[in-house]
């Protein structure tokens, strides 16, 4: 496999699973935690390296090391193996996806900013989901029965049992106190303003087609996904919150080795299921628009990833990234058509986010 952000939760499950059934990894893509990153070439000799940044090559232990996004797509390119693991970080990732397709690759994805900002120029039947929760959805969807809505679950994030009246002073130390897991910083903030799950209801209406998305919080992130049919009946995927599953089938179709414990349902004694409110997650209001129009995507990106750079640099509350989201989706009525078009939008969007004085 080709891996793209080798050193993050993603990555390491993903190289678990290439340990645990021999699978060879022929390139590391990580950003600057050079320590794991040797322990991992140790490890699984890939033939090539790429780092974010130059000043990090003297640090690596490996013969073959390139720097930058240039060197990513050339890796892509390039090497002979046919799947691509893509486990970076937000807008980062699009043209790698964009990439490994073009280059006729398989594309394990994690990066749901794929979908997002560009579903409409990216051949999904090459894709295979390995966020939890589409990978709930395609697990479920292995039969013939008509579909009347498709569920995703979330955790609620960081600020779920709050009082609503301390939000406004929220800071980024409480938005990373994740209540079920430990995760990366910016999907840890999306998660407490529930963009994260905005970004999945998209992302699966690019994967699955047109239809009824709808998400609700599951406080012990058990389930992962739900299906109604038309019949009036429902199923669930119940899975333990453990990525090396949906890793294992993106990269071997099928899998018959038990890959993590069942869960006793005796032992969890109860689940609960809370709505998603607008009043604790202002960005739920645009949910039923965004789905109706999914071109929009590019906007809320841009928007979000802006916003969270204010947010981490202490220049907005909380608050302030869910409110200079919602601006950007009233301000701009534009949509890409073409991939060119995206990156144009996206410049212009970051552009107004970061000039709003609110």
């Amino acid at each position: 496999m080709i891996l793209l952000g080798s050193t993050g939760s993603i990555g390491v499950n993903a190289l678990l699973i290439a340990e645990q059934f021999g699978l060879s990894v022929d390139t590391l893509v990580a950003g600057r935690n050079i320590d794991l990153l040797n322990l991992q070439i140790l490890k699984h000799s890939p033939k090539r390296v790429v780092i974010m940044c130059e000043e990090d090559r003297s640090r690596v232990n490996h013969p073959n090391v390139h720097t930058g996004e240039r060197a990513i797509l050339e890796a892509i390119e390039e090497s002979e193996s046919d799947h691509v693991v893509n486990a970076l970080v937000g807008f980062a990732g699009f043209r790698p996806t964009l990439k490994a397709l073009e280059c006729g690759k398989r594309v394990a994805l994690a990066n749901k900013e794929s979908l997002v900002v560009g579903g409409a120029f990216v051949d999904t039947s090459r894709i295979v989901p390995i966020d939890s929760e589409h990978f709930g959805l395609w697990y479920l969807h292995q039969n013939s029965r008509p579909i009347s809505r498709m569920v995703i679950t979330a955790s609620g994030g960081a600020f779920r049992d709050w009082p609503l009246e301390h939000l406004k002073t929220a800071s980024l130390a409480d938005a990373l106190k994740h209540p079920n897991w430990s995760m990366g910083q910016k999907i840890t903030i999306d998660s407490a303003s529930m963009m994260n799950k905005l970004f999945e209801l998209l992302e699966a209406r690019w994967l699955f087609g047109k239809g009824e998305y709808d998400a609700v919080i599951e406080t012990k992130s058990l389930i992962h996904a739900l299906i109604d049919y038309t019949d009036g009946s429902t199923t669930a995927h119940f899975a333990h919150a453990d990525m090396r599953l949906p890793i294992a089938y993106a990269l071997m179709g099928r899998v018959e080795t038990p890959i993590v414990d069942r869960i006793d349902l005796s032992r969890i004694g109860s689940l609960e299921f809370r709505p998603i409110e607008r009043e604790r997650y202002p960005i739920w209001d645009i949910k039923d628009a965004v789905l109706r129009d999914p071109s929009v995507g590019v906007i809320l990106n841009a928007a979000n990833e802006a916003a969270i750079e204010l947010f981490i640099a202490g220049k907005i509350g909380f608050l302030g990234i869910s409110r200079r989201i919602l601006m950007a989706f009233e301000h701009f009525d534009e949509r890409p058509a073409s991939v060119d078009e995206i990156f144009e939008i996206d410049t212009r969007v970051r552009a107004y986010v970061r000039s709003l004085s609110c």
